[in-house]
């Protein structure tokens, strides 16, 4: 097999992995539903992933949390942070939409049942609500805002983010994450 085509399998894997994430928590990221979701053969998971199930689940809460990190550096790169803002909650809207309410976020899946599913979870969690609270509170104080309410804006943002996304879960429409816009956009734009 070339390296082409290992690096496409572990890929697919990855992507397979994140999205029973993001639809069933960690729970139900077994190695047959991703198999079977990604289409890789079973000899694939212990030659891509040594360490097995964990070490796949891991890779996948990982993957998605550098995404959104990647896309919160980019945000705040262009200098806007209601721009930011309103670009999360854009792609929150088309990923609901998209998996017709299904599909959560992955990270805060695996933050709510890793303990006893992927006890070595808990820290990988942790360490990417964490990146993406900094990538934030450097959006907002590059904008001008004092480091103390940055650093309380930025909690805000990601609680308030992910806490829409579960009501929109709940409730198969996309009020929430509106409503969540609607009310951090003027908070965004004060830099007292």
């Amino acid at each position: 097999m070339s390296g082409q085509d290992r690096r496409g399998t572990k890929q697919r894997m990855l992507d397979s992995a994140v999205l029973l994430l993001r639809e069933r928590g960690a729970a139900g990221v077994t190695v047959d539903a991703v198999l079977a979701h990604s289409g890789a053969p079973r000899g694939s998971v212990y030659h891509h992933f040594p360490g097995g199930r964990n070490e796949m689940v891991l890779g996948a809460v990982r993957q998605a949390g550098d995404y959104i990190a990647t896309m919160v550096r980019e945000s705040a790169a262009e200098g806007d942070v209601g721009q930011m803002v309103d670009r999360l909650v854009a792609f929150w809207r088309r990923a609901l939409t998209k998996t017709d309410f299904r599909a959560g976020c992955p990270v805060a899946a695996m933050a709510m049942d890793s303990r006893d599913v992927v006890p070595e979870a808990g820290d990988v969690v942790r360490e990417i609500f964490a990146r993406w609270q900094d990538g934030l509170v450097e959006a907002f104080r590059a904008s001008g805002v004092a480091p103390e309410r940055a650093r309380r804006l930025a909690t805000l943002v990601v609680s308030a983010i992910e806490g829409a996304i579960i009501l929109c879960r709940a409730r198969r429409d996309l009020v929430p994450l509106d409503d969540v816009l609607v009310e951090l956009t003027p908070l965004l734009q004060r830099r007292d």
